[in-house]
């Protein structure tokens, strides 16, 4: 066969199969037989493996994936991919739709979508072709996964016009895969979303086309496009894209809805049509609904129609003004005030906590709420007894969301104390908050010593909290610098100190004496003193405390606020700690204790290879080489990586030392990047 007739075969082969998926995936209308699709694509796959010179860049083969180990590059986006502001209420739509029409000064229509919990991607194509598809990544840049993203099948390898086009959309794993594969794993993920992100960053592309993932295209970008949202959407499934039929369209009147007519009227059935009125009930339906879909949504996002309007609203530095997500009620229940208790920070600051009837919310048992504050009390006008609902906000942070029932004994609304429950003096108002001002308040000293030898901060090995708690109520320690000037063999003979621990103590203390001073300085808890802050001021030649003493002494606030990254409250606040006669003596008594306040090594970005940038590691379990494993993070941290105290699925890697646990079992679910230490230290010496 004459190489002609070769390409005009590939070319036909190519075209039947293409009509084919798109009529099965996207139509879910099969045209041929299982048996007859599988003869002609091994008659595809036959005539590429002899001629790969002709293999077609949108050949149907490229489903199939590839066993070659491929990196994960990055690249930039020609668009912004930005995150959505968000409102929890039918009123705070309304009143953001409102504010939006005032905005723009004309009368405007609103699309409903409904907001798939998956992996939001971004899809380039030139002349009809897929020629990129990228992750969103930080909405300026994102991670190329085009071989990947190629096996979905509903993913058009070759649109229906050869047009130049952006589009967005959302990768997801219908939740019945999901309970189909998860059933097969050793430890199962935690939610479809996480298996998703996981399988799309796989090395090999063969390994994603044995998921069975699907895709949800809802935004189009063309240039000099006279199209509304409406149209568009009609567009890009006239292109080939699978576009959800679960959408609604709103105006101030029906009769001003766009009409849905154009384009394909019967791809349009589906949709919904109303004015303002029916969005509230329009909204219950689908938060009643969302448990009966096929995917899991997590609420539903809500977008100006009009893309004239859309550009002359623009974006904030993190969301488009013309959109906005509405997002469902956590997971709640339903439990009873017991008592609150009053907590005093290491700061100073009072906040209430309710203890609740334990009651299981999100598959998670929830003893404690937060109250915040007298006003939030207040607000609820809560009171011992009273039946209350409970919610995880964001899932994670137990709160009381409203008062179910009033307690049945006339217990009156709660009432913050007057005086500080650790040192009994008057609290002050500050804000929104009650404070204690008494710096030498037991609960704040505490909380002080245990920040300062917490794990994200100077991790003294073998000085967990247990042991700080008894040493501080015994009296052996009242401030930080005691814990380097007590002689803890005075510990011999008491109950639970052997030796051997008394000697893990005193060596973790020793050690902590060769932390640096990026590491010191943030373990004193002066607020907004983080480590990133600290960072900056050494980067921009602040190199010693004194530097920063020198500075408070002048009151210069230009001097910080100079800083990239240093705001004016920050500097204030700076300054205000570094005039104190408190702040400076702790900085000179643990000078003498041998603690380093000056940074021999210049942080600048040239010093070290940044091979760990734009990366987050959570180090867990314990290590040969890396004791206290703050060691580690320092590591990370001169490298351009940041680092966490716990595996989510923003963490991109896991340095896991012995006896790792359930952050490694964690990791593993979400398809996070796992490290050994020997591997950790190859890295380090190749730079790679």
């Amino acid at each position: 066969m004459n190489n002609n007739k070769i390409i005009e075969e590939i070319r036909k082969l190519s075209d039947l199969l293409s009509l084919y998926q798109n009529a099965y995936y996207l139509q879910t209308n099969p045209l041929i037989s299982d048996l007859e699709y599988d003869r002609l694509f091994d008659r595809l796959l036959f005539l590429e493996k002899g001629n790969p010179e002709f293999v077609l860049p949108d050949s149907p083969s490229r489903r199939v994936g590839s066993d070659f180990s491929q990196d994960i590059p990055e690249v930039l986006h020609s668009i912004p991919v930005l995150s959505l502001d968000k409102g929890y209420s039918v009123e705070s739509i309304r009143d953001w739709m409102d504010k939006t029409i005032s905005k723009a000064g004309s009368e405007l229509s609103f699309i409903v979508e409904e907001k798939i919990d998956g992996v939001s991607i971004v899809l380039y194509y030139k002349k009809g072709i897929l020629n990129l598809a990228a992750t969103r990544g930080n909405g300026s840049v994102g991670n190329d996964i085009t071989a990947n993203v190629r096996t979905i099948k509903s993913v058009p390898l070759r649109l229906t016009e050869d047009v130049d086009i952006v589009a967005r959309g959302e990768i997801f794993l219908p939740l019945a895969e999901f309970e189909k594969l998860n059933s097969l794993q050793e430890v199962p993920f935690a939610n479809p979303r996480n298996l998703t992100a996981g399988t799309l960053r796989r090395k090999k592309s063969i390994d994603v086309a044995a998921v069975p993932l699907e895709i949800f295209i809802y935004e189009g970008f063309m240039d000099n496009t006279e199209m509304n949202h409406v149209e568009i959407l009609t567009f890009l499934k006239k292109l080939g894209f699978k576009v959800s039929n679960s959408i609604g369209v709103f105006s101030s009147s029906k009769s001003l809805t766009p009409s849905l007519n154009s384009g394909n009227k019967e791809s349009n059935s589906l949709w919904f049509r109303g004015d303002f009125k029916s969005l509230s009930g329009y909204v219950k339906k689908h938060t009643k609904e969302r448990e009966n879909l096929p995917y899991e949504i997590d609420g539903l996002v809500i977008k100006v129609n009009e893309i004239d309007v859309r550009e002359s609203l623009g974006f904030t530095g993190h969301h488009p003004r013309w959109a906005i997500a509405y997002k469902f009620e956590s997971p709640e229940g339903t439990t009873v005030i017991k008592e609150i208790d009053v907590q005093v920070g290491r700061t100073g600051r009072i906040t209430p906590v309710g203890r609740v009837e334990p009651v299981l919310i999100g598959g998670s048992t929830i003893s404690n709420v937060t109250l915040h504050n007298q006003e939030y009390i207040n607000i609820l006008e809560l009171a011992i007894g009273d039946t209350v609902s409970v919610s995880k906000r964001g899932d994670v942070i137990p709160a009381v969301e409203r008062i179910v029932d009033k307690n049945e004994d006339n217990i009156p609304v709660w009432k913050m104390p007057e005086r500080c429950p650790s040192c009994k003096q008057d609290l002050e108002i500050k804000g929104a908050h009650l404070f204690c001002v008494n710096s030498e308040c037991p609960d704040q000293v505490k909380g002080k010593i245990f920040f300062f030898l917490g794990r994200n901060q100077m991790d003294v090995e073998g000085f967990g909290p247990e042991t700080a708690d008894y040493l501080i109520e015994q009296g052996f320690i009242k401030t930080i610098p005691d814990l380097y000037s007590f002689d803890y063999t005075r510990l011999e003979g008491l109950p639970g100190f052997g030796s051997k621990k008394i000697k893990l103590i005193s060596n973790g203390i020793k050690k902590s004496l060769d932390q640096p001073y990026s590491r010191i300085l943030p373990s004193l808890g002066i607020p907004e003193l983080g480590k990133k802050a600290v960072e900056l001021l050494i980067i921009s030649g602040l190199r010693d405390v004194d530097d920063l003493i020198k500075i408070a002494a002048e009151k210069d606030v230009d001097k910080l606020v100079s800083i990239k990254g240093i705001g004016e409250r920050t500097a204030e606040i700076i300054i205000n700690e570094f005039s104190s006669t408190i702040i400076l003596d702790l900085i000179k008594d643990l000078k003498t204790a041998g603690l380093k306040f000056e940074e021999k090594e210049i942080l600048k970005q040239d010093m070290f290879p940044q091979i760990f940038s734009d990366q987050i590691w959570c180090i867990t379990g314990s290590f040969e080489n890396y004791k206290p494993r703050s060691l580690a993070e320092n590591e990370i941290v001169k490298r351009g990586g940041k680092t966490t105290s716990t595996v989510t699925g923003n963490t991109t890697h896991l340095l896991a030392g012995e006896s790792a646990g359930s952050k490694l079992v964690k990791a593993k679910s979400l398809g996070t990047k796992i490290i050994t230490e020997e591997k950790f230290m190859e890295i380090l010496n190749n730079n790679e």
